[in-house]
C-alpha cells in the first residue's frame, strides 16, 4: 500500500476548518494541515502544508499567527504567501518584505526604508487570500517530540510523492523560494527526508482514529 494516497484519505475525513474558525474545536496540542482552493492529488484535496508547533499549549495560537495577526514576522506562512504575492505582481515591495523586522534593533534600524501603508496593504493581502483560499485539519499530539518527529515524516512523505503535484495556476509557483516551487509545498524545511513508514502510518491512522 502506498502511504501518501492512504494519507490524504484520512486526513480528508478530519473536520473542514475554515475561516472564521472556532478555537473550542482546535486541540492545545497537535498538528495542522493545510489544503488550497484548486489543489488536487490522488482525487481528493492536495496537502500544501504541514506544521505544528514547539511551546505547550501553542497549537491556537500558531493558528492565529498564519490566519489573522497582521505580520509576516510571525508567520514564515504569512511571510511565503506575501512573497508569491509580490512575486506575482513585480512589486518591488518584495525587497522590503524580506527583511525581518522582529528586534527593536531591526525596527529601528529599517524604519526610515519601509513604506509602512504599503506593508499593512500586503499584510491585508495576505490575510484575504490566506482566509479566503485554505482550509486545514487538526489532530492532536501532546507530546512536543512526537509532534516534531510526525510533522517531518508527513512533509517528506508528501514532497516525494510524484502525484502532489500543484496545479498550472498554484500562487507558489511564483514564489522566488525554489523549494517552494518545486515541492509544490509551502514549506522549506524537513522536504524529501524520511517519509513515514508503514507501521508509522498505521500508528498514525490508530492516533487520529483510536476506535477503528
Amino acid at each position: 500500500m502506498e502511504v501518501c494516497p492512504e494519507l490524504h484519505r484520512i486526513l480528508e475525513r478530519l473536520p473542514h476548518h475554515h475561516f472564521p474558525f472556532d478555537n473550542a474545536l482546535i486541540p492545545l496540542n497537535g498538528i495542522y494541515i493545510l489544503f488550497e482552493d484548486g489543489e488536487i492529488a490522488h482525487g481528493t484535496n492536495r496537502i500544501v502544508r504541514i506544521g505544528t508547533h514547539t511551546g505547550k499549549d501553542q497549537l491556537r495560537s500558531r493558528l492565529k499567527q498564519h490566519f489573522i495577526l497582521e505580520n509576516k514576522d510571525r508567520s514564515i506562512f504569512r511571510k511565503n504567501i506575501g512573497r508569491a504575492l509580490l512575486n506575482k505582481g513585480n512589486d518591488p515591495f518584495l525587497e522590503k518584505w524580506e527583511l525581518d523586522l522582529t528586534t527593536r534593533a531591526a525596527k529601528d534600524n529599517f524604519r526610515f526604508q519601509i513604506d509602512h501603508e504599503k506593508q499593512k496593504q500586503v499584510e491585508r493581502q495576505v490575510s484575504d487570500y490566506i482566509q479566503s483560499h485554505f482550509w486545514f485539519v487538526v489532530f492532536p499530539v501532546p507530546q512536543k517530540e512526537d509532534r516534531l518527529i510526525l510533522e517531518s515524516r508527513i512533509i517528506s512523505t508528501v514532497s516525494l510523492c510524484p502525484s502532489c503535484r500543484p496545479s498550472p495556476y498554484w500562487l507558489g509557483l511564483f514564489s522566488p523560494k525554489e523549494k517552494i516551487r518545486e515541492s509544490g509545498l509551502w514549506i522549506v524545511n524537513e522536504l524529501y527526508k524520511q517519509p513515514l513508514t508503514q507501521l508509522e502510518f498505521e500508528n498514525l491512522k490508530r492516533m487520529i482514529f483510536p476506535n477503528e
